[in-house]
């Protein structure tokens, strides 16, 4: 009865898309290969932000404000993926969402599944917070009229240089890149690479 048992078992958990390397008790199933990027989301705020850039000193720290809503943001999130696998060792990543926008039957919990589906297929595998400050808040005590924002702390947690609109110069689209200046920058900080 035992094997019968064992075998229905199996059959369940094929169907179910899983498999089973031993019968009844004589090795543990072999662990499978997961294809889903390992990206977490938490909820918090600039403080938390703070507190990270501080834990971190010794490393350059970049953290990009951005939001599902902001197509540029979306379209340069992609160059933090790249610096983060890029430089490891030496900097530390982190993505601020600032989707929630403060409407009392949206918190900023209701934005968590489309931020983390942007965040898988991007393999963020790095710290992601979810901002539990509305936005306007969040922008009024930043100072920041708009998004995206990159902010690079240097080596001694001091913020050495924030990439925003501000930047943006006479006859280029974007006030900024991470290919055409943040990454440069971030080299030069790291040791002028």
């Amino acid at each position: 009865m035992t094997a019968v048992r064992a075998l229905l078992c199996s059959a369940v958990l094929l169907s179910c898309g899983l498999t089973v390397s031993a019968v009844a008790g004589d090795e543990k199933p072999a662990p499978q290969p997961s294809t889903a990027a390992a990206v977490e989301l938490q909820p918090g705020t600039w403080k938390d932000i703070t507190a990270l850039v501080a834990k971190h000193q010794g490393k350059i720290v970049v953290v990009d404000v951005w939001s599902t809503s902001c197509a540029p943001c979306m379209q340069e999130f992609p160059g933090l993926v790249r610096l983060h696998k890029s430089y490891p060792e030496q900097v530390v990543c982190i993505s601020l969402n600032v989707d929630y926008v403060g409407i009392k039957n949206k918190p900023a919990d209701f934005y968590r599944p489309r931020v983390e589906a942007f965040l898988k297929k991007q393999q963020a595998q790095f710290v992601n917070i979810l901002c539990t400050d509305e936005s306007d808040k969040f922008f009024a005590e930043q100072e920041l009229s708009s998004i995206p924002a990159v902010y690079v702390f240097g080596k001694d947690g001091k913020l050495a240089k924030r990439f925003d609109e501000s930047l943006l110069q006479e006859g280029r689209e974007e006030a900024f890149t991470y290919e055409a200046d943040i990454v440069p920058f971030v080299k030069q900080l790291i040791g002028g690479k």
